[in-house]
């Protein structure tokens, strides 16, 4: 079955807005971009169909670009708290079902969730505590914002050679869940592995659980 596609408007082509719509455009979503920069709009020009140097403040502007048809809108308007908060009252408006927001301050991300915002993002927040657990969990991928610092964390097999993830019983033992194995040292990742499969010394095991959890694992 063929992914289906999403409509996304973006409000602000600073880094953050435009790394998102690039990224949304390679996953095959539509993209508006809407940013009141003559040089933003040029940049983004050779990677978005779609790109209108506007006013998002503007809630006639948005609704003659049909914002309120859109399946999201992402707002990312820089420095500006009063014109992330214009822009999402404006939307709110209009119609728009689902509105993302780019914080930029704590107190700004209170505000729009007081607004009845969807979602959130605080991305210098995130990427600092990203930081600070890959820095203190050895063999740490990725910190998943969940609750209960989540954590995917990958260890080498080496002393459970021989087992299967049955005989390690790693949920009940550890409260931790194996996702996929790279076997053998490759880099193709295999999903959903075998629960009756015996490890190879050298095989990768990518797991997901909490972070004290993760730290209880024996080391190898």
């Amino acid at each position: 079955m063929a992914k289906e596609k999403i409509e996304v408007g973006v409000i602000g082509l600073g880094k953050f807005g435009l790394e998102l719509a690039l990224n949304l455009r390679k996953l095959g979503h539509n993209v508006v971009g809407v940013d009141t920069s003559e040089e933003r709009v040029k940049a983004a020009k050779p990677y978005l169909a779609q790109v209108f140097q506007a006013d998002g403040t503007d809630p006639k502007t948005l609704e003659q670009l049909s914002f309120q048809d859109f399946n999201y809108v992402v707002v990312s308007t820089g420095d500006s708290l009063e014109a992330s908060v214009l822009v999402v009252l404006n939307l709110q408006e209009i119609g728009v079902n689902k509105i993302w927001v780019k914080a930029i301050s704590v107190a700004h991300k209170k505000v729009l969730s007081r607004m009845g915002v969807d979602y959130v993002v605080f991305p210098e927040h995130f990427a600092a505590k990203q930081l600070a657990h890959k820095l203190s969990t050895p063999g740490m991928i990725e910190y998943l914002s969940m609750g209960n610092d989540i954590l995917i964390k990958e260890r080498q097999a080496s002393d459970w050679a021989g087992k299967t993830l049955i005989d390690l019983d790693l949920t009940n033992n550890y409260q931790v869940q194996v996702i996929a194995i790279r076997k053998n040292g490759s880099e193709e990742l295999n999903f959903v592995p075998k629960a009756n499969e015996s490890l190879g010394e050298n095989d990768v095991l990518i797991m997901i659980g909490a972070r004290e959890n993760l730290l209880k694992l024996p080391e190898n």
